[in-house]
């Protein structure tokens, strides 16, 4: 699911970065903290609910 929102964040980062200059900061500010959270996720790895 992370994954998932991290590769939707990546493209339309680079729609807004080609595309709409206006959108692309907000959508490069949500992919770093994709980002972030992914590497998180993967130095913690899974823990069970």
């Amino acid at each position: 699911m992370l994954w998932t929102i991290a590769i939707i964040l990546l493209v339309l980062w680079l729609l807004g970065f080609f595309a709409f200059h206006i959108a692309g900061g907000l959508i490069h500010i949500l992919l770093v903290l994709a980002i972030i959270v992914g590497l998180i996720q993967l130095f913690t790895g899974r823990r069970s609910v």
